[in-house]
């Protein structure tokens, strides 16, 4: 099968790429390099790279399956830039939706449970009303409803609504709590709270959703899919965590909540453990992974 990845050089996109590639799929790329902490990693693979921007012409290769992860992705930048938001993500997904509809491709669109804004109820399922409180969860939800219009024409897709993902050369953009805690303890300063730390997160290994786009592209899922542990986990008991792995004497810092996020959060994944899929990498092995691991290897190289 023949696979192409929208931003197949940033953090989500390079690992999958590399993923499927090892797993037996044609997988190619493309991006503008941008932002692309995994450019170094997907060329060493050997993963045929176009070098394009989707908010302009870029011939794109007919194939089987588009998985759509390109974005800005930032939150607090999406405050400052709500304009470049919106027109990046939302134009682009609706560039892909149209090729994937007249290629008859499968499209599989990379969300963010930043659509669902502070929960009504948890855990969250895929049901739950849609409340975006950042510009960037907005562009998200808009891109959704860009893929279920094509849906509506015939266009054969899913929507993966990712929670906390994390691992290995997570840009700096996309980098969520854990990989700012990791950067500051190996430098032996202590992680930042922003806020009193009893919001709680889901966090899902980058590995773990690869698995599960695997899954998906593999049997031809449709709908709309949560990806996380199902898990919570408090700021403060992760804090704690990454610290006592660390090996260190250390206490987290406190700053002020910030605009956007939200309080708690976590996934109902009773829809994506039905195909079969699980996660697999638990929290304590993903944080002893990172924090024994060297700063990102693959770099813009």
């Amino acid at each position: 099968m023949k696979v192409l990845i929208t931003g197949g050089a940033g953090f989500i996109g390079g690992h999958l790429a590399i993923y499927l590639r090892s797993r037996g799929f044609d997988v190619v790329v493309v991006d503008n390099l941008e932002k692309a902490p995994m450019v170094k990693a997907v060329r060493e693979a050997e993963i045929p790279l176009i070098i394009g921007d989707l908010r302009s012409n870029v011939e794109l290769p007919r194939v089987d399956a588009i998985v759509h992860a390109a974005a800005y992705i930032d939150v607090a930048e999406s405050f400052e830039k709500p304009y470049e938001y919106i027109v990046n993500n939302v134009a682009a997904t609706s560039k892909i939706a149209k090729i994937a509809f007249e290629n008859n491709s499968y499209l599989v669109y990379i969300s963010s449970a930043a659509v669902y804004g502070n929960p009504v109820y948890l855990p969250i399922d895929e049901d739950h009303p849609r409340s975006p409180l950042s510009p960037y969860g907005l562009s998200k939800h808009l891109s959704e409803q860009v893929t279920e219009f094509y849906g509506r024409l015939g266009l054969k897709s899913s929507v993966v609504r990712l929670f906390n993902v994390y691992g290995s050369c997570q840009s700096m953009e996309y980098a969520g709590v854990i990989t700012r805690f990791i950067n500051r303890v190996k430098r032996g300063e202590p992680p930042i709270i922003f806020g009193d730390g009893e919001q709680t997160r889901d966090f899902i290994h980058v590995k773990d959703v690869a698995a599960f786009i695997e899954a998906i592209i593999t049997r031809g899922e449709t709908g709309v899919f949560n990806v996380g542990t199902g898990k919570a986990t408090t700021i403060n008991l992760l804090a704690e965590l990454v610290i006592k792995l660390a090996g260190l004497n250390l206490k987290p810092v406190h700053g002020p909540p910030r605009r956007g996020d939200i309080e708690h959060s976590v996934a109902n994944v009773s829809k994506a453990l039905s195909i079969g899929w699980k996660p697999r990498i638990s929290l304590e092995e993903g944080l002893y992974e990172l924090l024994r691991e060297p700063s990102c290897r693959n770099g813009l190289g």
